[in-house]
């Protein structure tokens, strides 16, 4: 274990007022996903490697998805153990030839799915005027947070419905709060997913389908390393959050989210027109000066 410094040390208390850790009893949670078939995207790193770790101890069998072939063979073998089993699928979920690939190969070799954790995804913050001559980063976005899990979701359907399964959606805390420049590209393409989800949620129920959502903050991955302002901010572990998505598999309901996401959105809905006038006076500010 890393040992806190006095420059951390605030930090780190922050981050446990803010991100308590989840409780879970280990033999509850091997005893709900023991045997079950889970498919996780964006298995590599991160969250979905952790994840992944997390259910490879519950003595599941693994689907993971990601585009480095090599990451993924050196996770399964460091991962194989004796009561589960671990497929891999290297696949550009952006490209849907391979998509369609991956598909195919699923649907050949199972006959059912008890979870599809949706993992993968891409963030950019960017200015919009950086972002004029620059439309593919729209389209990038777009389709790896929103268009590739809509396909997924759509043909996993059937083999969900055989298992009574569940659909698993890794959000961001975000698409509940307020608009927030130079984050258009992302939490347009986040709040997209998050919208289909909940519109589909009570069809799939009806149908003994659940779909749950985990509406995450800031969490330290690779992914928010590009953003210098994010490396020292209060952010949530992978491990973390691996956690809060086994909890939603282990009560099947319909979402989590930390606990001040609540009074954030009641804040986003009064505060709107404010806090837009203070981002804009600001922008104002920091371009002028």
């Amino acid at each position: 274990m890393r040992r806190m410094t006095p420059s951390t040390r605030p930090r780190r208390l922050i981050e446990q007022f803010l991100f308590p850790a989840p409780r879970i009893k280990a033999a509850e949670l091997k005893a709900c996903l023991q045997g079950k078939t889970i498919l996780v995207t964006g298995a590599s790193y991160g969250i979905g490697e952790a994840l992944a770790r997390r259910l490879a101890a519950c003595g599941t069998h693994l689907l993971l998805v990601a585009r480095s072939g090599d990451k993924l063979r050196a996770l399964k073998t460091e991962l194989a153990q004796t009561d589960n089993r671990i497929d891999i699928f290297a696949t550009d979920l952006t490209d849907m030839v391979q998509v369609d690939a991956l598909l195919n190969s699923i649907r050949r070799q199972h006959q059912g799915i008890d979870v599809f954790v949706s993992n993968a995804g891409k963030s950019i913050r960017r200015p919009l005027f950086d972002s004029l001559q620059r439309f593919h980063d729209f389209e990038r976005t777009m389709q790896l947070n929103y268009y590739a899990p809509v396909r997924l979701s759509l043909a996993l359907i059937p083999l969900l419905l055989t298992r009574g399964g569940q659909i698993v959606n890794v959000s961001a805390a975000n698409v509940r709060l307020a608009p927030a420049p130079f984050w258009a590209a992302y939490q347009a393409s986040k709040c997209a997913f998050d919208q289909w989800l909940r519109c589909a949620a009570p069809e799939l129920a009806a149908r003994g389908v659940a779909c749950s959502s985990a509406y995450l903050p800031l969490v330290r991955t690779r992914m928010i390393e590009p953003t210098e302002a994010y490396r020292d901010a209060p952010a949530m572990s992978a491990e973390q959050a691996a956690a809060l998505l086994c909890k939603l598999m282990l009560t099947r309901k319909p979402g989590c989210s930390p606990w001040w996401l609540g009074p954030g959105q009641w804040a986003s809905l009064l505060m709107g027109g404010v806090w837009s006038r203070l981002a804009e006076r600001h922008l104002r500010r920091t371009r002028h000066g």
